[in-house]
């Protein structure tokens, strides 16, 4: 019999896959927060948290770059220093109370950062090339949190591409899908390889929930632009989360 927390956090994580899917995002902020307020272990929140934003940042990726918004300059600069950093955190097993904190504060930054991007406008701007020393520096920090927390670094890397001018928003999520991927990867093959990651049994319940998600999320968010709305409520969820974390 399926546990009912594992059918209540599935509903959950399919939302929050098509939410984060259609800006080009996995959903590891989204699901580590639906795993702290179900109660799941720290050790066990990780290399959930990695496999499914896997899942879905691979359709994001397929989706946009069929969609013509990928630039392979834009993203390997970042990438390349990312994957192997994030493959060091990923063998980080850090306490289970730092590792609390540490996503805690995560989850507070990604709900401030998707309830500011609610309020910005989708408005078209012309890109400049990020200079190479700065996007490789970027993607080593980004990498290295990455393989620490369970995220993708997709949450940090699309408000600098913003912010910076380094590109516009559809390729800025077209950027982060595949850069949340590669780190996503390298970060749970480093728990597998170090022995510390460990995935439930009833993983494929969740796996199959955001898969729905990530799908017509990234469908959609190829073609159109999200709904303001709903980054105003998951950046509630990720604050109520983040300061549990903290907190308790």
């Amino acid at each position: 019999m399926v546990d009912p927390i594992i059918l209540a956090l599935a509903a959950a994580m399919l939302v929050a896959a098509f939410a984060y899917a259609s800006v080009g995002h996995g959903g590891a902020s989204a699901y580590l927060a639906a795993l702290a307020l179900a109660g799941v272990a720290p050790a066990e929140m990780r290399p959930i948290a990695l496999a499914l934003n896997i899942l879905v940042s691979a359709i994001g990726t397929w989706k946009f770059q069929r969609a013509g918004y990928f630039r392979w300059r834009l993203f390997w600069p970042f990438a390349i220093v990312s994957i192997p950093l994030a493959f060091l955190g990923g063998a980080i097993v850090l306490p289970g109370h730092t590792y609390k904190i540490l996503v805690g504060v995560v989850l507070v930054y990604a709900a401030w950062q998707l309830w500011m991007s609610a309020r910005l406008g989708d408005e078209i701007r012309t890109p400049r090339e990020p200079p190479l020393a700065w996007a490789m520096a970027v993607g080593a920090v980004l990498g290295l949190l990455s393989g620490l927390t369970g995220v993708g670094g997709g949450i940090f890397l699309s408000p600098l591409l913003l912010i910076l001018g380094w590109a516009g928003t559809k390729q800025t999520s077209a950027t982060s899908a595949p850069f949340i991927l590669v780190n996503s990867i390298a970060g749970l093959a480093a728990g597998f390889t170090m022995k510390s990651a460990a995935l439930p049994s009833q993983i494929w319940i969740l796996a199959a929930a955001v898969l729905v998600g990530g799908w017509f999320g990234a469908e959609y968010g190829s073609r159109r632009f999200a709904n303001p709305a709903v980054r105003r409520i998951l950046a509630l969820v990720l604050a109520l989360a983040g300061g549990k974390m903290v907190l308790l």
